[in-house]
């Protein structure tokens, strides 16, 4: 903030265009409500997204360690809620007590892979992380014998949904003459933590740890020449990535009220990945502004197309003199959104590798 106020020689039209976006971001919920709940929904999900790239921001763009099970971190936090506020253990938590217990345990597991991998980079630490998200999941799938711990597959249903007194998320209220539904009032919970997450991670980049991370991404032995405790830099760059997803995890479980082990994939891993990649390594508005694209090119803009060129083939729409109406299956380009994905990112690492907005002073270095 400072040195934004600083480099603009009129503080007053920033404070005015912070006023503008903090107007939009609190009547945003009740726009799209207008148009649809499925919008509302779909903004949630975007936030969520950008809580986890803002979190692998910090391992991969800060720290330059590339975690390929960064998911796992997620699902540890998820599974620690569902089963202290369900009718699994017969364990009903509030949600403010589980919180930092699902930070403290995936900070955990954090420093877990993060103390075998500490001399391992490039590939080495690729195939380390991957094989840890893949370890966490399958366990997670199979500690339901001899011993139920997960519900294996099926699953952990019934979570109790976050609450603020008797003020339950899950149900519809109407507060001032407003019909708050509940995923109106999830936005308000996730738009008040994502501000949080934000002032954590400009403090982190701008702290002294920070600079750490950022020399031990540029150049290893000489940020250990020049002081860098290595081990314990990267320590807690996994620590703190591991946290951040721990506590989305708690907040995940508490919206969605059931969770299985396929919500937890490696593929929702690079997806997250991808998000970091887009919108810039170790910028802040770049995991941001990943982060929405992604998750709207996946849930809107692939199945719109979808329903659209589905009804240019039943019209039977000829286009470069073929009829669409010949085509024997349907066009489903949602079903190849990895590969969508894929192509972007390949494109994006030749034509612009430092993201669509790039941290300054890695876009000055990849100049």
């Amino acid at each position: 903030m400072r040195n934004l106020l600083a480099e603009n020689r009129n503080p007053m039209v920033v404070w005015i265009g912070f006023a503008i976006v903090a107007v939009a971001l609190l009547v945003l919920p009740f726009a799209l409500a207008a148009v649809g709940t499925a919008w509302v929904r779909i903004t949630n999900l975007a936030i969520l997204y950008v809580f986890l790239a803002l979190g692998l921001n910090i391992v991969v763009g800060f720290a330059g360690l590339l975690d390929l099970g960064y998911i796992a971190f997620y699902a540890v936090g998820a599974y620690v809620y569902a089963l202290l506020a369900s009718p699994h253990f017969n364990l009903h938590l509030p949600f403010w007590i589980i919180l930092p217990i699902g930070a403290a345990v995936a900070c955990f597991f954090g420093v877990l892979l993060g103390t075998p991998t500490l001399k391992l980079r490039g590939d080495y630490l690729a195939i380390v992380t991957l094989g840890f998200g893949e370890i966490i999941r399958i366990f997670l799938n199979n500690l339901s014998q001899p011993v139920n711990i997960t519900n294996g597959p099926q699953g952990i249903s019934l979570i109790d949904p976050f609450r603020i007194g008797d003020w339950s998320f899950a149900k519809p209220e109407t507060f001032m003459g407003l019909d708050f539904t509940g995923p109106v009032k999830y936005y308000y919970f996730f738009l008040v933590m994502m501000v949080i997450v934000i002032v954590i991670n400009i403090r982190l980049q701008d702290s002294r740890i920070g600079r750490a991370w950022e020399a031990i991404r540029e150049d290893e032995i000489a940020a250990q020449a020049m002081g860098v405790p290595l081990v314990r830099a990267k320590l807690l760059a996994f620590a703190c990535g591991a946290s951040f997803a721990g506590v989305m995890g708690v907040v995940f479980a508490a919206k969605q009220v059931f969770i299985n082990p396929e919500s937890f994939t490696f593929l929702e891993s690079i997806g997250v990945l991808a998000m970091v990649i887009l919108g810039g390594m170790g910028s802040i508005p770049g995991a941001i502004l990943g982060a929405t694209v992604v998750t709207v090119l996946n849930l809107q803009v692939l199945k719109g197309l979808s329903l659209w060129l589905n009804e240019l083939k039943n019209a039977g729409v000829v286009v470069l003199g073929y009829n669409l109406g010949n085509l024997p299956t349907q066009l489903e380009p949602a079903k190849y959104e990895r590969m969508v994905f894929g192509v972007i990112l390949v494109l994006m690492t030749v034509f612009r590798p430092q993201g669509f907005l790039p941290a300054r002073r890695r876009e000055r270095e990849l100049r």
